[in-house]
């Protein structure tokens, strides 16, 4: 799975977005650190062991860099920047129960956003899985020859090497 790059400085508004998920009680918003175990149980259970150690990392930054989309106290989705590398988006995931209401682009845009405010002009989106939706939504481009990129020594990832 390939990195993009996205251009930070033509990033979509969000506002029109967050209006239209507000008027279904949905809220982007920064994870706070009393939440940790919480939201880590939750990543844990929804996602993999993998987007659960690095949304741990997410913890440790100031600001803490995990947005959550939540209802009432339920959480629907999250997203991670800077968690495996600086400037990274990435890992993210909605429920499958709420896909295609835009949560997964408001998490997108909220976490891009803040690298924006960072000081970055371009952040990296790492080992895509549907790299049209990011074409589509952030105008991101694949990095050619970025697979495995920084993920090459993951335990986890499953590649093969010739050397084993």
């Amino acid at each position: 799975m390939p990195d993009m790059l996205v251009k930070l400085y033509e990033l979509p508004g969000s506002s029109e977005l967050l209006k239209d998920l507000a008027k279904e009680k949905i809220r982007i918003h920064r994870a706070l650190a009393p939440d940790k175990e919480r939201v880590l149980n939750w990543v844990g259970e929804h996602s993999t062991a993998g987007a659960r150690s690095e949304a741990d990392v997410c913890f440790a930054n100031q600001p803490i860099s995990l947005f959550l989309a939540t209802r009432k106290r339920e959480i629907l989705g999250f997203a991670c920047y800077n968690a495996t590398a600086k400037n990274f988006f990435g890992p993210t995931h909605v429920l499958k129960s709420m896909r295609g209401k835009g949560i997964g682009k408001a998490l997108l845009i909220a976490s891009l956003e803040a690298l924006k405010a960072e000081g970055y002009a371009y952040a990296i989106i790492g080992g895509v899985g549907p790299a049209e939706y990011y074409e589509k939504t952030v105008g991101a481009t694949i990095i050619e020859g970025s697979t495995p990129g920084i993920y090459r020594d993951y335990l986890g990832s499953g590649l093969v090497f010739d050397d084993e």
